[in-house]
C-alpha cells in the first residue's frame, strides 16, 4: 500500500550534530513529512539563519510531547546510551524509531558489551530491532518498529563484500582485508584534540585496530568470520566521504565480467548502488552529497586477486541519507524520494 497521499510528522532527536543536520536538510525537501525537530536540552544554543527564513518546529524531546504532537516517526541522531534511554518509551508513544547509532545495530548484549566495553541498557529491544541495510533486509524494515541504521564503514565494507560471500567465491581461508578511510565529520560534532584543524590538516592517520566498532556489523551482515577479516579505520583530512578498499583472494572466477556479473546479479535494481566497468574504480567526488555507494574492482586472473574500491559520503548513505531511506520503505513512500 503506498501512502503519497498522506502526510507524516517525523521528528528529529540530534539535529544539530552532522547527521542530524543531514537529516534535517533532506527531511526539508521531502514532500511527504512535516519536520519536527525535538529539543533535548533547554539550554541549546540556536544555530543562526537568515532573515526571513522559517526554521521547523521545535518542541522538547520528552515523550509528552512527542505523543501530543502525535509524531509518527522519529530519527534517533544521538550517541548510543542517548538511543538506549530514549527508544524505548518512543516506541511506547506508537511512532517508529529509526536510530543512526550503534545501540541496535548487533543481535544481543553480549555482543555488544565486547566491542562497545559498556552493557546494553536496552537489551530487550535486540531481538526486534532490524538492521536497516534495504539493499539486504527491505521486506523486513518495512514492517519493522525499530530500524537500527547501519555504520558508515559498514555500509560500504558490506555492499562490497557480501556479493562475493553469497557467490562462494572470496577464498576466506586466505582472509578478507578491508583498508577504509572517512572524512573528519564520521568523528561527530562534539570537540576532540584529535579532530581538531591543526591535528587533522596535511595529515593521515590510521586508527581502531581490531577494536572499530563496525567490525561486529559487517562481519554479521557479509557472513563473514572474525579470523577471516581484517579491517583498519583510517582518517583523511575532508569533511566527508568514505572510501573503503577491500583485498581478496578469488575462487572460481576466470575473468573480469565474471566478477562484474556477481555484483550486477546482486545490484542490479537496486537504486542506489552504481556499478563501474571492470578495472575502473570511484572515487569520492562521484558520492559526496548523493546516497549512492559506488563500487568498482580490479582483478588479475592469474592469481586471482581481486580489489575492490567502495565510496560513499559517510553523512548520506552512510548515515541520514539511508535512515531516510529506510523511512521510505516504514511509510510507503518511493524508495528514492528526497533522495534524487
Amino acid at each position: 500500500m503506498n501512502h503519497q497521499s498522506k502526510r507524516y510528522s517525523v521528528g528529529v532527536v540530534g539535529f544539530r550534530g552532522y547527521s542530524g543536520a543531514e537529516l534535517v536538510r533532506i527531511l526539508s525537501r521531502h514532500q511527504g513529512v512535516d519536520l519536527v525537530l525535538l529539543e533535548p536540552r533547554t539550554d541549546s544554543e540556536k544555530r543562526p539563519g537568515p532573515l526571513g527564513s522559517t526554521p521547523p518546529k521545535t518542541i522538547p524531546a520528552s515523550i509528552d510531547a512527542i505523543r501530543n504532537e502525535q509524531i509518527d516517526l522519529v530519527f534517533l541522531a544521538t550517541p548510543a546510551d542517548v538511543s538506549m534511554e530514549l527508544a524505548s518509551g518512543i516506541l511506547e508513544t506508537g511512532a517508529k524509531v529509526i536510530d543512526l547509532s550503534g545501540a541496535f545495530r548487533l543481535g544481543d548484549g553480549e555482543t555488544y558489551s565486547k566491542w562497545y566495553k559498556e552493557r546494553h541498557r536496552a537489551a530487550p529491544l535486540l531481538d526486534e530491532a532490524v538492521y536497516g541495510a534495504p539493499e539486504f533486509y527491505r521486506d523486513r524494515i518495512r514492517s519493522a518498529r525499530l530500524i537500527a541504521n547501519p555504520g558508515c564503514y559498514a555500509t560500504a565494507a558490506n555492499l562490497a563484500i557480501r556479493p562475493l560471500i553469497a557467490a562462494q567465491v572470496a577464498d576466506r581461508s586466505r582472509g578478507v582485508i578491508c583498508d577504509a578511510k572517512s572524512g573528519v565529520s564520521g568523528a561527530g560534532r562534539k570537540p576532540s584534540l584529535k579532530t581538531s584543524f591543526c591535528e587533522v590538516a596535511e595529515n593521515f592517520t590510521a586508527y581502531g585496530f581490531m577494536e572499530h566498532r563496525h567490525i561486529p556489523e559487517i562481519l554479521q551482515n557479509s557472513g563473514l568470520g572474525e579470523r577471516e577479516f581484517t579491517f583498519t579505520a583510517h582518517l583523511l583530512p575532508i569533511e566527508r566521504g568514505i572510501l573503503a578498499t577491500i583485498y581478496a583472494r578469488t575462487l572460481r572466477v576466470e575473468k573480469p565480467v565474471d566478477l562484474l556479473a556477481i555484483f550486477e546479479e546482486a545490484y542490479a535494481s537496486e537504486p542506489f548502488v552504481r556499478l563501474y566497468a571492470p578495472g575502473k574504480v570511484p572515487d569520492l567526488r562521484a558520492v559526496q552529497y548523493t546516497n549512492f555507494c559506488d563500487i568498482g574492482f580490479v582483478f588479475d586472473s592469474d592469481s586471482q586477486r581481486a580489489t575492490i574500491v567502495a565510496t560513499e559520503d559517510n553523512l548520506v548513505k552512510g548515515a541520514a541519507g539511508q535512515a531516510v531511506q529506510n523511512m521510505n520503505l516504514v511509510l510507503g513512500f518511493p524508495e528514492t524520494q528526497a533522495l534524487l
